[in-house]
């Protein structure tokens, strides 16, 4: 008796498992293993500062390695599921709670937190770490046919992720180079209608979870519609984006502002238009417009409500013409960014009054330069002088040349300056000089597909100084990555 109560069991236990197998139409793994290299000198455009151990900022060199292992699940009734964990560590950082991810230099305070928090601290459990990048489930057809619904930890991207586009992270603080972090996902609930040739996409996301009895969260809202024509190649997109930065009592972990003074929040709406079209074969017009309104909070002990008022414009042109009649099918560009900036940004105190102009940068996932993107954003300059996601114009040449199959040569040059003159400060950071030109920049890369699956790339990038920088904090920064990816 006990036998055939035991054969019973397993025969449900196998049937059980043969019907959950069958519900699985399809599994996929994949992951990608990515190894870099870094030479870099004079981040903080100062090479006279002093060898100090654990804080020179002059010459850095290390290696690092990321790698992510995917799986995708695709089952009945339009039901599928995705799982990807991701390792990333510098080599030899054999810490489990690693030393790796502290921010170098001075990073002005105003801007501290415009990126997560956790980008720049370094946490638990460190080197060691497997964290949950991905983890959604999609629903395909939910209660109405054109309506897909993904719940979970997943990728946003809206456009050209000029303002949604990545939440980036390093979690366990193991990157000297944070820039590079794989993990740029969102906690979002995202539902997508689908009516060709429209889209629309509402999206809720949680930025950051603080006190778990406390209204003081980061969330963020957001509507996207956009519609693909039936000529010119052509695209449009209109955006709505709400941020908002609740602070509950005198201090909010992780943030800067530690007394509100009455104030409760800081608000960012974002409005705005994307489009593209290609006006003769071979050419791309590229045009996108963004309006920010709502209240802002950068203060300690901020004595009056500030609304914002800010703008940001991206206008590109793309020439593939000559790509077909040359052998090395050349590609050429040209791309003018502007951020709208404070008059008084590097005086940010709590009497400072009237509407806020300075551009918010939300989640982009855009990132044009090697060097002067990450400026006092996770490399602070040995002079104030701000971020390049806000109070900037930019402008990008750029160029693509395939001298082989295999082979790829991108070059960009870039030129910056400012939109408001940097105030002057009272500390031994004092910028005496009022030039609003930032510097220039070139980057140059070298990808080499030696398989399929298997490439080498090879950057080279120099900052240039311009007169906005003292004569004794304007030397030239150089970056230099050597990275191998093995995708699978």
């Amino acid at each position: 008796m006990k036998l055939l109560k035991v054969m019973c069991v397993m025969a449900l236990v196998v049937a059980v498992s043969a019907i959950a197998y069958a519900e699985t139409q399809s599994v996929k793994v994949s992951g990608d293993i990515t190894l870099r290299a870094f030479m870099r000198n004079n981040y903080d455009l100062d090479n006279d500062e002093a060898c100090i151990p654990g804080q020179s900022t002059d010459v850095a060199s290390y290696l690092t390695s990321t790698a992510e292992l995917q799986v995708d699940a695709d089952l009945t009734d339009n039901v599928a599921g995705c799982v990807r964990l991701v390792n990333q560590r510098v080599w030899g950082d054999g810490l489990y709670e690693s030393s790796a991810g502290a921010v170098t230099g001075t990073v002005d305070a105003p801007f501290k937190d415009q990126f997560t928090a956790a980008a720049v601290a370094p946490g638990n459990p460190g080197a060691y770490a497997v964290m949950v990048d991905l983890a959604y489930i999609e629903l395909k057809e939910f209660l109405y046919s054109p309506l897909t619904l993904r719940i979970g930890r997943q990728d946003l991207w809206f456009g050209k992720g000029f303002i949604i586009g990545a939440n980036m992270q390093n979690p366990q603080g193991s990157l000297f180079s944070p820039e590079y972090t794989a993990i740029t996902s969102f906690d979002a609930v995202r539902a997508t209608l689908d009516y060709d040739p429209w889209t629309i996409d509402a999206v809720y996301a949680k930025i950051a979870e603080n006190y778990r009895r406390a209204d003081d969260d980061i969330n963020l809202w957001g509507v996207n519609v956009g519609y693909v024509f039936d000529e010119y190649n052509a695209e449009a997109e209109g955006y709505w984006w709400y941020k908002n930065e609740r602070y509950c009592g005198s201090t909010t972990p992780g943030n800067l502002i530690d007394v509100r003074n009455g104030h409760d929040s800081n608000d960012v709406h974002t409005l705005g238009l994307r489009g593209s079209f290609d006006p003769i074969e071979d050419w791309t017009i590229a045009l996108e417009g963004a309006y920010q309104a709502g209240e802002y909070l950068g203060a300690n002990n901020q004595n009056d409500d500030r609304s914002r008022s800010a703008w940001a414009f991206d206008v590109m042109l793309e020439c593939r013409y000559w790509q077909d009649d040359f052998a090395w099918r050349p590609v050429g560009g040209v791309e003018y960014i502007y951020y709208s900036g404070e008059a008084d940004m590097g005086n940010v105190s709590q009497t400072a009054n009237g509407t806020y102009n300075g551009w918010d940068p939300m989640f982009r996932g855009k990132f044009d330069t090697a060097i002067r993107e990450w400026q006092n954003v996770y490399y602070g300059t040995a002079m104030a002088s701000g971020p390049s996601f806000t109070n900037q114009h930019q402008v990008l040449v750029r160029g693509t040349l395939e001298p082989t199959d295999s082979l790829t040569f991108d070059a960009t040059y870039a030129n910056f300056w400012l939109d408001e003159a940097w105030a002057v400060r009272t500390t031994a950071l004092a910028n005496e000089n009022k030039s609003k030109y930032i510097g220039s920049e070139v980057d140059l890369q070298l990808t080499w597909d030696y398989t399929e699956d298997v490439s080498f790339n090879l950057l080279s990038g120099w900052f240039f100084p311009g007169g906005h920088f003292s004569s004794d904090r304007d030397d030239i920064a150089t970056d230099i990555v050597g990275t191998v990816k093995l995708s699978f």
